[in-house]
């Protein structure tokens, strides 16, 4: 019998998703209004411990309105990671500012080390503003991903932040769940400890509502703005008032209502990945020159993307093993292509691009949805297996 192809990432909709948007279409509250909007924000918020939550169109737009909140605006400069998805970086040019490409270290998220030595020797600080000494722009932002469900290096970015008077917007579209275990921010959720937080909800998510997105935030002021702007920036809810251009990112009562009831069931989401993601590890340590990534040692993961890493001596490289798991019907994804070297970032500044090529000839995501089945994550290691013979 003829194998069916094992999608790298697909939604698992086991819950009470159906419920919940039969009950939204039976209310006739199908659109941007409905009561399924305002629960949604309020449990994810209560789920990671922030102060609010507003909910809006995409990940995307979650970042777009992030940035306009946090005051980045034109002939401004954002700290970026090139090794990300092209969205965490697009809506700094949205806004009119420019991203500034920092490498990554071993965990994939932005590398520190260089953050600081950029900031220390190629900037200088004058009168509470960091001034990019290339470019003579303001360097006004840091924003960190949390890459494949990982956690950046938060305490580095916050102490690098509070010392030169930056704001820190944290892209954890892929780390819904991702906390800390250890060290001064213990407890803490990805996406909840620096200025504002966005989460994603796309069909590949952790959780997902089809699209659909969320703006975090501790500041209350901000999380206010937030929703005003998301909103078309309407001050007057009778007359359509409005007091400056906003934009419509709404999320549909509908998509909320699918995100509530996935919202109920992700700690067997990612208790089911983490097991997954251990039983990869176990079994393709076994294979000579392939290696799962491990996550930072002080999170706790969602461990949203398993990431093995390919040795430069493996028989096959990267695209050849792309195509060989293709022919045995497992879909695979290399790492995005390096932003920095995009075409319309190539003019943009890059410091110190050197893992981040590594780390894209050798890492290919291998399936990991919520509900693969122990049967199919054999039979991608029996394939690894064969593939290195």
């Amino acid at each position: 019998m003829s194998r069916e192809l094992l999608l790298l990432s697909i939604p698992n909709l086991k819950g009470k998703e159906i419920e919940y948007v039969t009950n939204a279409l039976k209310s006739g509250w199908v659109s941007t209004a409905g009561p399924y909007v305002a629960d949604f924000e309020s449990k994810l918020s209560e789920y990671v411990n922030c102060k609010g939550a507003v909910s809006c169109q995409n990940g995307t737009s979650g970042l777009h309105t992030a940035l306009l909140v946090c005051g980045i605006s034109k002939d401004c400069e954002v700290i970026v990671p090139t090794l990300t998805f092209i969205a965490a970086v697009n809506p700094v040019k949205y806004v009119g500012a420019e991203p500034v490409f920092m490498d990554c270290d071993d965990s994939l998220t932005m590398d520190v080390a260089k953050l600081k030595a950029f900031l220390e020797n190629e900037c200088t600080f004058i009168d509470g503003k960091l001034i990019n000494k290339a470019t003579k722009k303001h360097v006004k932002a840091i924003l960190a991903v949390h890459v494949f469900g990982n956690m950046a290096d938060m305490e580095g970015i916050m102490e690098l932040s509070q010392k030169y008077n930056l704001k820190v917007i944290e892209d954890a579209t892929e780390a819904l769940g991702t906390y800390y275990t250890d060290g001064k921010f213990k407890g803490k959720y990805a996406g909840t400890i620096g200025d504002a937080g966005v989460y994603s909800f796309n069909g590949n998510k952790i959780i997902t509502t089809g699209g659909g997105g969320m703006i975090v935030s501790n500041n209350e002021n901000l999380l206010k703005r937030a929703k005003h702007l998301t909103t078309q920036a309407k001050c007057d809810e009778l007359y359509f008032i409005h007091d400056e251009i906003g934009y419509n990112y709404r999320m549909t009562n509908i998509q909320a209502a699918m995100g509530l009831a996935q919202l109920e069931q992700i700690e067997h989401f990612i208790e089911t990945k983490r097991e997954n993601y251990e039983f990869y590890k176990k079994e393709i340590m076994k294979i000579p020159r392939l290696k799962i990534l491990e996550f930072r040692d002080n999170i706790r993961p969602n461990y949203w993307f398993y990431s093995l890493y390919i040795d430069e001596n493996y028989p096959l490289n990267r695209d050849e093993l792309i195509g060989y798991l293709a022919s045995k019907k497992i879909q695979t994804r290399p790492i995005w292509g390096l932003i920095s070297e995009q075409k319309p970032y190539k003019a943009n500044q890059s410091y110190r691009i050197e893992k981040a090529f590594k780390y894209l000839e050798h890492v290919v995501n291998i399936p990991c949805s919520s509900n693969l089945q122990k049967e199919d994550a054999e039979y991608v290691v029996e394939c690894l297996k064969q593939a290195g013979v």
